[in-house]
């Protein structure tokens, strides 16, 4: 099933989110160090997944059933304390548990959570959602065009 226009964006971040995963199991397959594999899921928290979780948290709304939402929620707080665990100790296994839980949560939203959002929300609602996902990305988009970065 194609993908609300509107929810695109979110699903368009999945894709890197599932890249990312990927790229953390082939590291420990490779025996690449514990450091750098953490110091590469910082970076992806502190520059994608922190900023897509907020922005999830923001714009997607209850629903009647909103029982997947708390899943969401629940799953984004799991992926927190992960990092938070991966931080404070040099455990290879929290590794793949991270890769495990992001490319979880992922298929989770992509198969079952925004099929729901396109079931039950009207088309305004989820316009409402891509116009929010649209200014933030141009809010993003000007703070780098501004002219104290040339």
């Amino acid at each position: 099933m194609k993908r609300n226009e509107n929810l695109v964006p979110l699903s368009r971040d999945h894709h890197f989110g599932l890249l990312c995963s990927w790229k953390i199991r082939q590291g420990i397959k490779k025996n690449v160090s514990y450091d750098r594999i953490k110091k590469y899921i910082n970076y992806y928290w502190q520059e994608n997944l922190s900023r897509h979780f907020e922005i999830e948290d923001l714009v997607l709304p209850e629903t009647e059933n909103n029982i997947l939402q708390i899943q969401m929620e629940k799953e984004h707080i799991e992926i927190r304390k992960l990092i938070n665990t991966m931080n404070q100790t040099n455990d290879i296994r929290i590794l793949g548990d991270f890769a495990d839980a992001l490319s979880n949560h992922i298929r989770f939203e992509e198969r079952m959570y925004f099929p729901h959002l396109e079931e039950h929300l009207s088309d305004v609602k989820l316009n409402n959602i891509g116009a929010q996902l649209e200014q933030i990305h141009q809010k993003e988009n000007d703070f780098y065009q501004d002219e104290f970065w040339k």
